[in-house]
Formats: structure tokens, C-alpha cells, sequence
């Protein structure tokens, strides 16, 4: 689609509306000449230029990538009413399409009921299951694995209750026996699963963890934040199809978590978080005498920890879904491209001399490390570093990004190196970007290249 196209309709669909309510005169303190915001605009633009290129397929670091151009589209026009999602008062239509979305993810879950909405980070999405929590198991603390993203440990501070990182196993899951000893204890109201670890994007067996959750009476909340989309290829035939199991139990949890501005191709930012239990909206009552007047139908802030929300993210993936909708033939294709490229990728990796595969990648993060002699912890996280640095560097840019990996999570992987640290860095790559697939055999080249300039 021609995305300079499509923003030029925007602005005049948009005109075409506000025309429809009168002239009125513009406030000559907002009033900036030409020339001066020209001034402004420049330096902007050249500030701009220092960012990594997120868009390209040689950037193959971090979780990060471009929204699709629809989603610009519908941000930018949505954007130019502001609409605020926190009541229908302040976005009546991006709060209709808030809920139609929403209700396209918990389907693509397997919730038969839900209640949810959009947050602007999954941060904020896993600290209002992690409230809804507190509010159902008062003085019950949360477990999560020592792998899970960091936001749990910091939103337990934040709520006041206790968290329990668990081990995990040799492939970065939670290891059950240990979460099975901890919730002996009582000390536990709910355990928090990842599908999709940021790290290395490790999918926690959820299914074999809820038979637990009857034995000791507690809830199971799904930090699917990063992995989340990735429901859509379970079961689905061919190389990127992924086992069922873990994301079919998704639908008996009490929560979830994901985050669209990663793989459902939004803007940042656009979380989302969704109960099975309609009835957890009882802990989010609350009243306000200068909003919720003009519909008696339930507003999104009467269900939501934040208040304003930009309905403009609303708009985004309401258009998105329209186009490409979160199914198999849809979203779907998207995510297996990026798959394929990181099965691709680790099989060159096994089979090169200067690399070697840290893990074998579930998803569509592969982590890898130089092979070095000798072969120790120090000296794999010294030639990480250089390759980091002199990837981006270098006239022939890549750019990868970097994970630490301990001690005992070396040796359960690779026992044969020498522990003489207690961790080290390790290449990574979140490959989250379809074209990946159509480049990855130059990205490897590259990488093997620089490894070898030693």
C-alpha cells in the first residue's frame, strides 16, 4: 500500500468531518509561521537519524521492528481527533473498536468469556492481572520463573506482595518440580507462565502446570507479551508449525497478556490484558462525577487501572485486524515467516565453524555465541562484545544485540566450557521482522565474517 497516498486521504477525511461542525478561528498563541517550525522540522529530522535501523532486515537485535503501514495509517488518522479511550465521553468510535479487537484476541486465545482492554505496555497489562490477583488471593504471593521478564519482581514491589522466581530447566521453562515444592508451602496465590520468554523465548509447559492450580488453589496467569501471537501456528503443518499443547491450555487460565505493538505490527504502545472471569471487573469499580455520562454501556476506564488511553492505538489495530486478522491465514503468516528464518539460521549456525547454537530457538529469537579457544566463559563473552560493536560499525552493517547467560545456565547447555566467570554475554537476535526470512543467509555470512576478523 502507498503509505504517502493513504495519509493524504487521511488528513482530508479528516477535514471533510470537521467541516461538517463550522468555521471557527484558531487561537493565535498555537499559531506558528512556516519558516520557523521549518527550523524546528530540520533539526528534528536530523535528530531522528540517530536511531538503528529497526526496519531493515540487517537489524537483527533487539524486539523491535516497524508498525505496518496500515497501522500508521489508522494511528495518524485517529490521532488527528485525539479520542480518549478512558470513557465513551472521549472516544465513542475507537472505544467500539477497542472492544472489537480486543474480542478478536481473546477468540484467538480460546476465551469463551473475557473481560479486557488495551494498556500501553505489557508492563502495565501484567501489573492489573497481577492486582486482580492480589485483590482474589490477599496476602498470597506470586511465583514466576527465574527466566520470566523482570517486570513481575518489580510489580510485586509495586503491589506490595511477595515474589518467588523459580529455576528453570535447560531450556529456560520453569521447572515444575521446583514450583510444585514452592506452592506447598501456601505461601503462593498465582503463578505467572511465559509464552515466549524476551530472553530467549522459551515457552513454559503450561499445560502439564495447570493440573496444579486445582491441587493447591491457585490461579495461572499467561505472560504471552512477546509469544502470545505466535497461538496462531500451534498445530499448523510444515517447519513453523508448533506444538499445541502449551498454547491450547491458554484458554482454561484466568489471565492473559500480550502485546500487539510486538508481533500484531502496532506503534508503540499497545499491551493488552484479558480475564476469562468477566466478574475480576468488580475490583476496578470506582465512580467519577465529570465522566461515564453519556452511556449508561460500560466504559473502558470502568475496567482499566490507566486512565487516558490513546484511542488512536484503538484505531490502529481495529484497521490492522481488518486486513490482516489474528488467525493462521492471516496474522498467522506473518509470524511463520519469521519463524522459519530463525530454524534456518540455527542450522547454519550448528553447522559453521566460527558460531555455535546456545539453545535451539522455539520461537523467533536465536541465541548463539563465537566459538573460541580456549573455550571459556570469559573468552566467549569478550568476542560477543567485539562482534556486538563491530557489527555496527562496520561499513557493512548488522546489528545484533547481546544476552548474559550464567554460569549454570552454560553448563546445562554446553558442560564441555570452562565456568571461569560467573556469566557471559551471548549473541542474540529476535528476528521478528517477516523479511528476515528472505535475508537471513546474508545476515549469517555477515556475522561469520565478522567473527573471523579476530
Amino acid at each position: 500500500m502507498d503509505l504517502q497516498y493513504w495519509l493524504g486521504r487521511a488528513t482530508h477525511a479528516i477535514h471533510e468531518w470537521a467541516d461538517t461542525f463550522g468555521p471557527y478561528q484558531t487561537h493565535p498563541s498555537v499559531l506558528v509561521d512556516d519558516d520557523r517550525f521549518a527550523d524546528a522540522f530540520q533539526e528534528f529530522t536530523g535528530r531522528l537519524k540517530d536511531n538503528y535501523p529497526f526496519f531493515h532486515p540487517h537489524y537483527a537485535g533487539q524486539m523491535l521492528k516497524p508498525p505496518h503501514p496500515a497501522a500508521v495509517v489508522g494511528y495518524l488518522t485517529a490521532m488527528l481527533i485525539n479520542p480518549n479511550n478512558h470513557a465513551l465521553d472521549g472516544g465513542p468510535a475507537t472505544a467500539r473498536m477497542e472492544r472489537e479487537a480486543v474480542g478478536q484476541l481473546a477468540a484467538m486465545f480460546g476465551f469463551d468469556t473475557h473481560l479486557g482492554h488495551l494498556t500501553t505496555s505489557g508492563t502495565i497489562a501484567n501489573l492489573e492481572a497481577l492486582f486482580v490477583a492480589r485483590e482474589l488471593h490477599p496476602g498470597r504471593g506470586i511465583a514466576y520463573s527465574q527466566d520470566a521478564h523482570y517486570t513481575h519482581g518489580r510489580m510485586c514491589r509495586v503491589l506490595g506482595i511477595d515474589g518467588h522466581p523459580v529455576r528453570t530447566d535447560s531450556r529456560g521453562r520453569i521447572d515444575l518440580d521446583a514450583l510444585e515444592d514452592l506452592l506447598r508451602t501456601g505461601a503462593v496465590g498465582t503463578v505467572v507462565l511465559t509464552s515466549g520468554t524476551t530472553g530467549l523465548g522459551a515457552i513454559d509447559p503450561i499445560h502439564k502446570a495447570l493440573a496444579l492450580r486445582e491441587r493447591y488453589d491457585v490461579r495461572i496467569h499467561v505472560d504471552a507479551a512477546y509469544g502470545g501471537f505466535f497461538t496462531l501456528l500451534a498445530g499448523a503443518d510444515g517447519t513453523e508449525g508448533l506444538a499445541p499443547e502449551p498454547w491450547r491450555a491458554i484458554a482454561q487460565c484466568d489471565s492473559v497478556v500480550v502485546d500487539p505493538h510486538k508481533h500484531g505490527l502496532q506503534p508503540y504502545g499497545c499491551g493488552a490484558v484479558l480475564f476469562r472471569d468477566p466478574e475480576v471487573g468488580r475490583f476496578y469499580l470506582h465512580d467519577s462525577p465529570y465522566t461515564y455520562f453519556t452511556s449508561t454501556e460500560l466504559h473502558l476506564g470502568e475496567i482499566s487501572l490507566e486512565c487516558s488511553r490513546a484511542g488512536a492505538a484503538a484505531a490502529a489495530l481495529w484497521l490492522t485486524f481488518q486486513l490482516l486478522p489474528p488467525t493462521p491465514d492471516g496474522l498467522g503468516q506473518v509470524l511463520a515467516a519469521g519463524r522459519r528464518a530463525a530454524l534456518k539460521w540455527a542450522e547454519m549456525i550448528t553447522s559453521s565453524d566460527v558460531l555455535k547454537l546456545y539453545q535451539r530457538p522455539e520461537l523467533d529469537i536465536v541465541s548463539y555465541f563465537p566459538a573460541v579457544e580456549p573455550a571459556t566463559l570469559t573468552g566467549i563473552d569478550t568476542a560477543s562484545a567485539r562482534i556486538l560493536a563491530d557489527g555496527m560499525t562496520s561499513t557493512d552493517p548488522v546489528f545484533l544485540s547481546t544476552l548474559k547467560a550464567n554460569r549454570e545456565a552454560f553448563a546445562a547447555r554446553h558442560p564441555k566450557i570452562t565456568a571461569d566467570a560467573a556469566d557471559a554475554r551471548i549473541l542474540r537476535s529476535a528476528l521478528m521482522k517477516p523479511e528476515s526470512e528472505l535475508h537471513i543467509e546474508r545476515v549469517h555470512t555477515r556475522v561469520e565474517q565478522i567473527a573471523r576478523s579476530r
